[in-house]
């Protein structure tokens, strides 16, 4: 059972700023998931590659969630806040403003999303370097890292920008800012997309060979000169401005934040799976890799010791789970890249109609007509002549490529439902292989894998899910809580206030009641 600290009826919020929307959650001492809500959040793309977001937009949303799920409960047993986030670059100025990170001078869109690929001259370069640093992300950093975006804005808006700019947050760590007024940054941010060091710090002669000495000059100020690991507690707690925004009581403790995929990690990798009969029942954490999966994946593993992967991120100490040394492995796209190529099929407008006219998802619909279709085979064997590659935005790992392309071969004349269908599935299958690939480097590299836990949104597709496990030949755990992130983010709320003396009690205590039972098991499927 968890700690006696908290009091009973105790209830924690959190919240998960996703690619597309905002989630928010209200989660009791046992791990029930009392509300959910939901909002979505603007996105732009100015031009190709350059994606932006607006923070004001986000935290608007943010309250809009928070509000729906407390309605009718006696707000005053809220015991605490976690926030995690997608890791999109936040600028603002030195009075805290928007800033703009494009061209055409709008402020309010002020947010560098994880996916922008605009910095690819300046990733090159770094990589160039050959730094030391780079050996914890896999020996070539990624265009989606911080480090090259910050050096595009100083090389490309250094007047409406660069000059102005006060303050530069990991989007996670701009939340936990917002709700507290704290500017401490999270461990978990700066370690994976910052070249923060967890024994060591920032590394001075990195920032001055790739051109941004100008952090080094005023003791990263503007970056975070003060971190703390996810779930430590910040300042006062929820200031009153921001209890406003929020609709929750004023002081209530706010967690040090995670990345959204390492929230997911966090939710489901300390699951217990006993009498299951999984490989995993008896093994070390260790021998879990945690899959989160929806408009990108991210595929967390760790050790007690560091591990270095050639093309995966890390190792990271405690960015994770604390004590443990994380890897990271990742696909750019994947829940964006099947929308992609269904959504640009010739036989999309009928896909739509029917799934209409059943209530049913347009993913729901096709996953039955696969079934429809397969005859006697394995719904796998439909692919037999089609053949997707799936770096549509390039391969993060274990190839860590941004200059690949997606690839389709086996195609025909014929675009009817048929074909979009098969189609669809053999873009799951190229997502499938590529976790695959990456549990082929972990394990080469040392990592002794043996069952999959997978969360997100594409989790909840019966055929991803599968694929995953007939392609890797590893079981596949689901969670019965199917918002596993949302569960990250509350036990960072939890452990913020004091209800547990960490995160690690937290895992060791109370993943059998904060996470509830595991119910679905998905073994590999050959017949």
């Amino acid at each position: 059972m968890p700690g006696g600290g908290q009091e009973p009826g105790s209830y924690y919020v959190g919240v998960d700023v996703g690619t597309g929307s905002v989630r928010a959650a209200l989660v009791d001492q046992r791990g029930v998931l009392l509300a959910f809500a939901d909002q979505p959040i603007n996105q732009w793309e100015p031009q190709f590659n350059h994606h932006e977001q607006s923070s004001e937009d986000i935290w608007a949303a943010c309250g809009v969630v928070t509000k729906k799920v407390v309605q009718g409960i006696d707000v005053n047993r809220i015991r605490g806040l976690g926030f995690d986030a997608t890791c999109s670059l936040v600028v603002l100025d030195k009075q805290f403003r928007p800033l703009p990170v494009n061209h055409e001078g709008d402020s309010h869109r002020n947010i560098i999303m994880w996916l922008d690929h605009r910095a690819v001259s300046q990733v090159h370069r770094i990589n160039e370097t050959k730094h030391g640093v780079l050996q914890c992300v896999g020996g070539v950093m990624s265009v989606e890292m911080q480090a090259p975006k910050l050096l595009w804005l100083k090389e490309n808006l250094r007047e409406t920008c660069w000059d102005k700019a006060g303050h530069f947050f990991d989007l996670p760590d701009f939340l936990s800012w917002k709700a507290t007024g704290v500017t401490a940054r999270s461990l978990c941010s700066l370690v994976c997309k910052w070249t923060y060091s967890a024994e060591k710090g920032w590394d001075d002669s990195f920032w001055k060979l790739i051109g941004l000495e100008d952090f080094v000059a005023d003791n990263y100020s503007k970056i975070g000169n003060q971190v703390l690991p996810p779930g430590a507690s910040l300042g006062n707690g929820l200031t009153p401005e921001a209890a406003r925004d929020l609709g929750l009581p004023a002081g209530i403790a706010v967690a040090a934040s995670l990345i959204d995929a390492h929230a997911g990690g966090l939710g489901v990798i300390g699951a217990d799976v006993r009498g299951h009969g999984l490989a995993c029942e008896g093994q070390p954490v260790t021998s879990r890799l945690a899959v989160i999966c929806g408009t990108s994946s991210c595929h967390m593993g760790i050790s007690k010791d560091p591990i270095f992967v050639p093309g995966v991120w890390g190792p990271y100490f405690s960015a994770m789970v604390p004590g443990f040394w994380l890897n990271e492995g990742g696909q750019s796209v994947t829940g964006k890249l099947i929308d992609h190529v269904v959504q640009g099929h010739a036989a999309f407008p009928e896909l739509q109609a029917k799934a209409t006219a059943r209530c049913q998802s347009v993913y729901a619909y096709l996953n039955s007509h696969l079934d429809l279709i397969k005859k006697a085979r394995p719904v796998g064997f439909l692919t037999v002549d089609l053949h997707v590659w799936p770096d549509f935005h390039g391969n993060r790992s274990p190839l860590a490529d941004l200059t690949l392309k997606g690839m389709v071969t086996g195609l025909k004349l014929s675009q009817d439902l048929d074909d979009l269908a098969i189609l669809y599935l053999a873009t799951v299958q190229a997502i499938a292989f590529g976790t695959r690939l990456i549990i082929e480097a972990l394990e080469a590299a040392g990592h002794s894998l043996s069952t999959l836990f997978l969360c997100g949104g594409l989790s909840k597709n019966p055929l991803f899910v599968q694929m995953h496990a007939d392609i890797t030949g590893m079981p596949v755990v689901l969670s019965q809580e199917v918002e596993s992130v949302l569960v990250g983010a509350a036990i960072l709320g939890a452990c913020a206030s004091g209800d547990f003396a960490s995160v690690q009690q937290q895992q060791n205590s109370s993943y059998t009641t904060l996470l509830r039972a595991w119910s679905m098991i998905l073994k590999p499927d050959f017949e």
